[in-house]
C-alpha cells in the first residue's frame, strides 16, 4: 500500500508539472508582440476568412483582406476550378469546396468571416446562409438582385448582430467625404435636381441571348455549371455568360445599373440622406432587328436607359428629381460649367443643382468642382468631412477586418445599414426599366401593349408598386426549385 501512495503522489506531483508546463506554454503565446519581434501577429489576432468566389473581383477583396498575411484565409469556395487556381496554389492549407453550403456546414467553426464575391443572383442566399451562423460578411455590389432581398439581408445582419460592408469601395473614398461635406454645407442653397450618368454598358446588352438563338456548348472541365446557375432558371451553358458578362442578362445580373449605381449613387444617397423614393419612370434604348421591325430580347438588359427617381425633399412640398443615364448618355451642360471638365472622366459623373449653385464630381464623388466657377473661386468653404479611412477607397476591404475583430456596431463605410437602402434605390431603375418593356398582346392580334410604360408609384415601406401591380413581380424574383 505505501508503494501504491508513493507512486499515486509521485503520478499527482507529474500531472501538476504537466499543467504548470502548459499554463507557462500558454502565457508564453500571449506576451507582448514586442517581445515575440517586429511584425509579428499571433494567431490569435488574425481574422479566419471563407471566400465565397476567387477570381475576377474576388481577387481585389482577397488580395487586400489578407493584407499581405496579417488575416488568414481558412476556406475557399468557387464552382470554376480556373477561377480559384490562384488562390488555391496560395492557400493550400485552405479547404476547397464548389458547393458554399457544403463549406459552411463543414467549416463554420473555423470561419469569423466571409467574402461574397459571386454573380449578382447569388449574393443574398450565399450572404444570408452566413450571416445566420453569425458570420460576419462582405458581399460584392449590387447587395442584391431584387428589392426584397436587400431589405431582408438588411434585416438579418441587425438580428444576428454581424459586420456587414458592401463592395462600392468608392464609399470609403476621400472624394465621397469631400462631396458630401460640400453638399451638406448648403453652400448649393435647396438642391433640387442630381443628374447621374455612367459609360456603362461595356458588355453586350441589347442583343439576342444564346438561349434565345437554341445556342449551347459543353461545359468546361472544372465547372460545376448547375452550381453556377443556382437560384436561376436551368439554361444550358455558354462562354457568353461566364466569367463577368453575366452581368447584362436579368437571370444572373442587374446591368449597368447594378454595375455602377452603386458607386454613383451612393454620393448623392448620402449627401442629401435620401430615404425611399416616391416614384420611378423611364425610357430605354430601342433595338431594330430590319426595317421598321424592333426586336424584344427579353433575357438581356437593354443597351441604354434613362431613369427619373423622385424622393419627398426635407424642403415641405418640394421634390428631389433624380435623373440616371447609361449606354453614353448625358444629362443636358447647365449654363456656367465648363463641358470638358463635367464630362472629362470616362467613366462617368454626377451633378448637385441648387437654387444658389452648381456642383460636378466624378466616379465615388472624386475631384469636386463648384460652379459658376467665377462666383466660387474666392468663397472658402468650412467643411468637416466624415472620419477618413486610412487608404481611401483602397482601404475598404481592410475597413471591414478590422471591424469584424472589434464587433457588431463598429463602423463601416457601406454596412448593410446604409448599403441596404442605397440598392433599393439602384434596383428600383431596374424594375422600371423591365416594367416599361412589359408588353401584353392587343385584342385584336396585332401589336402589342405597353402598360408598364408610366410613372410608377412606390410604396417603399411595403415595397410595393400600388398603381401597376404586374411590376411587383420584380420586386421579389422566384427561386429554381431546390434554391
Amino acid at each position: 500500500m505505501e508503494n501504491q501512495e508513493e507512486v499515486s503522489n509521485k503520478d499527482i506531483k507529474r500531472r501538476d508539472f504537466i499543467k504548470a508546463g502548459a499554463l507557462a506554454a500558454g502565457s508564453f503565446m500571449i506576451v507582448p508582440r514586442h517581445v515575440l519581434g517586429k511584425g509579428f501577429i499571433p494567431p490569435s489576432d488574425k481574422l479566419n476568412i471563407a471566400a465565397v468566389g476567387c477570381g475576377g473581383k474576388a481577387d481585389v477583396n482577397i488580395r487586400l483582406a489578407y493584407n499581405n498575411g496579417a488575416e488568414n484565409f481558412v476556406a475557399l469556395c468557387d464552382v470554376d476550378d480556373r477561377q480559384s487556381e490562384k488562390y488555391r496554389k496560395q492557400f493550400p492549407n485552405a479547404p476547397y469546396y464548389k458547393d458554399y453550403r457544403k463549406m459552411l456546414e463543414k467549416e463554420a467553426k473555423n470561419i469569423d468571416a466571409v467574402i461574397v464575391t459571386t454573380p449578382d443572383h447569388m449574393h443574398f442566399p450565399v450572404a444570408m446562409a452566413a450571416i445566420e451562423l453569425g458570420k460576419h460578411v462582405y458581399v460584392e455590389k449590387p447587395l442584391t438582385k431584387d428589392i426584397w432581398e436587400a431589405r431582408n439581408l438588411t434585416l438579418a445582419a441587425k438580428k444576428y448582430k454581424v459586420v456587414t460592408q458592401m463592395g462600392n469601395q468608392g464609399s470609403s473614398s476621400d472624394g465621397t467625404r469631400q462631396t458630401e461635406a460640400l453638399v451638406q454645407s448648403g453652400v448649393l442653397g435647396d438642391v433640387h435636381t442630381i443628374e447621374v450618368w455612367t459609360d456603362r454598358p461595356v458588355w453586350p446588352q441589347g442583343v439576342k441571348s444564346p438561349r434565345d438563338k437554341g445556342e449551347s456548348q459543353p461545359v468546361p472541365a472544372g465547372v460545376d455549371w448547375d452550381l453556377w446557375l443556382g437560384t436561376a432558371p436551368k439554361r444550358d451553358y455558354h462562354e457568353a455568360y461566364m466569367p463577368f458578362r453575366w452581368r447584362g442578362y436579368w437571370d444572373f445580373g442587374t446591368g449597368a445599373l447594378g454595375d455602377m449605381g452603386c458607386h454613383f449613387i451612393d454620393v448623392p444617397f448620402r449627401a442629401m440622406k435620401l430615404g425611399y423614393p416616391t416614384s420611378v419612370e423611364c425610357s430605354v434604348g430601342s433595338v431594330y432587328s430590319d426595317f421598321f421591325q424592333q426586336a424584344f430580347f427579353d433575357d438581356v438588359c437593354p443597351p441604354s436607359a434613362n431613369i427619373h427617381l423622385k424622393f419627398a425633399s426635407k424642403t415641405p412640398g418640394k421634390e428631389i428629381s433624380f435623373n440616371w443615364y447609361d449606354g453614353g448618355m448625358r444629362p443636358q451642360l447647365p449654363d456656367g460649367c465648363d463641358y470638358k471638365r463635367v464630362f472629362g472622366s470616362v467613366d462617368g459623373g454626377m451633378l448637385f443643382i441648387g437654387t444658389k449653385g452648381i456642383l460636378s464630381a466624378e466616379m465615388f464623388g472624386e475631384n469636386p468642382k463648384l460652379w459658376p466657377e467665377k462666383k466660387f473661386e474666392t468663397v472658402r468653404i468650412a467643411t468637416k468631412p466624415r472620419a477618413l479611412v486610412p487608404g481611401s477607397w483602397e482601404g475598404h476591404q481592410q475597413q471591414f477586418v478590422q471591424a469584424c475583430k472589434k464587433g457588431y456596431g463598429t463602423y463601416t463605410s457601406s454596412s448593410f445599414e446604409e448599403s441596404g437602402p442605397l440598392t433599393e434605390i439602384v434596383l428600383m431603375g431596374n424594375l422600371a426599366v423591365r416594367s416599361y418593356l412589359y408588353r401584353e398582346s392587343k385584342a385584336d392580334g396585332k401589336g402589342v401593349n405597353f402598360p408598364g410604360r408610366q410613372k410608377l408609384i412606390w410604396d417603399g415601406a411595403n415595397m410595393k408598386i400600388t398603381n401597376f401591380d404586374i411590376a411587383n413581380q420584380f420586386v421579389k424574383r422566384e427561386y429554381r426549385t431546390g434554391w
